[in-house]
């Protein structure tokens, strides 16, 4: 029977072997489902985390190593708070000087708080300073942090892991679509002005089954599906291979949004 892996690399080939891919947020339900794809596709992966320490090394301790690795221990978990810039270039220079490079970033940190978009009290400052810190700030960070590794590499990529909601301004607050829409846009203007060095695209995902989301009530889930033209959520694996898509086969392709979202703005 053939292993995760192998049916991995039939689909994508060695495009990822021997690079190195960091992913900030890379224990929540989204991140590890993509560093997980990574893994497969024969990339060394560090799993990025703020505060989630033991299941970030959890991860990398459990994420496939191929037989082409040439280092001992492949992965690792490195801290990557993502709303400290100096911490972020602390973590540049530990790639740096345990694997030599970087060839993809993948900004998945983020956080937001469920809000009724009609309660403007409720969406205090302090939420929308944190979002907007995390959400928008610390994908720019992670990003100027690891420039310089990007360009050395010679065919560098960022993957900012955007929302529906940017288009839809439906989500979980206010901020949160907002902080989502910049982060599309950011996209665009990093995509221009890092070019021809590094390429910049967004992968935007409608509701996915995470295990966050697998608390909601069913009714409110079942509605979410039925509001998809493809009548179900989005798993994480199908937003990890927008990533790896980005990263193996779509290598003249920047600044753009790439939607894993079923269909959901043609309802």
């Amino acid at each position: 029977m053939a292993t995760a892996a192998s049916v991995i690399k039939a689909l994508y080939g060695t495009e990822m072997q021997g690079k190195v891919a960091v992913v900030t947020g890379g224990s929540g339900g989204l991140g590890a489902a993509t560093c997980q794809r990574l893994a497969e596709a024969g990339a060394c992966v560090v799993v990025g985390y703020n505060s989630s320490q033991q299941p970030a090394e959890e991860l990398a301790e459990q994420l496939p190593v191929l037989p082409a690795h040439t280092l001992d221990i492949p992965h690792c978990a490195l801290a990557a708070p993502v709303t400290d810039s100096s911490a972020m270039k602390v973590l540049a220079e530990q790639v740096r000087e345990r694997y030599g490079r970087c060839d993809l970033l993948v900004n998945c940190a983020g956080t937001t708080r469920y809000c009724p978009h009609d309660d403007l009290d409720g969406l205090d400052d302090e939420l929308i300073d944190r979002i907007l810190a995390t959400n928008v700030r610390g994908p720019f960070a992670a990003t100027r942090a690891f420039k310089t590794l990007l360009q050395e590499s010679g065919a560098g990529l960022v993957v900012n892991i955007s929302s529906i909601a940017a288009v839809t301004a439906m989500g979980s607050n206010v901020i949160y679509c907002a902080s989502k829409a910049a982060v599309d846009n950011m996209t665009k203007s990093l995509a221009r002005a890092l070019a021809p060095g590094i390429r910049v695209v967004s992968v935007s995902p409608g509701l996915a089954d995470t295990d966050f989301v697998k608390q909601m009530d069913q009714s409110w889930r079942d509605e979410q599906c039925e509001r998809t033209p493809l009548k179900r959520l989005a798993a994480p694996e199908e937003v990890a291979d927008a990533v790896i898509a980005a990263a193996s086969f779509m290598t003249f392709t920047t600044g753009v949004v790439l939607p894993v979202d079923g269909g959901r703005p043609l309802s």
